[in-house]
């Protein structure tokens, strides 16, 4: 049994991506982060992103190719300060998925590891990396 398994499965997932943007879309400076006007198909990947590296359905994969997640984030300006509002929004989207204490602690780590591991600038807001009229959907380079 997978551990996408054992937290219970898409549906699981599901609430998790699902309240982590409810949070997002109100959030000053994640926000602008979203080029879609919608914030679905950013939901949509993420949850497919998460679902696979848990061991669910291998679906982002098949529609996006390998993860890459530091080569996908280099257009957008994460500082400490961005990295820390998105662990916020994902810590009160854990809470409310209310997992059993271990996996919870697992599933936490791994997002600090992540979101630390996609800093990409500690420069103020507006400044550091690619700017958002310089993204290349054709590469892939959208969250």
């Amino acid at each position: 049994m997978t551990f996408y398994d054992e937290i219970g499965g898409h549906e699981t997932f599901e609430k998790i991506v699902r309240v982590f943007y409810r949070e997002v879309a109100t959030d000053p400076v994640l926000r602008p982060m979203y080029p879609e006007e919608d914030l679905g198909p950013a939901q949509d990947r993420l949850r497919m992103f998460l679902e696979q590296y848990w061991g669910g359905p291998s679906v982002y994969g098949e529609q996006r190719g390998h993860p890459r997640l530091r080569m996908r984030h280099v257009p957008f300006h994460i500082d400490p300060d961005a990295r820390d509002r998105w662990l916020a929004h994902m810590r009160t989207a854990l809470d409310e998925a209310e997992l059993s204490p271990l996996h919870d602690a697992t599933f936490w780590d791994y997002l600090q590891r992540a979101a630390h591991s996609l800093v990409n600038t500690f420069e103020p807001s507006g400044v550091g990396p690619v700017q958002q009229a310089q993204i290349r959907p054709d590469l892939g380079l959208t969250s």
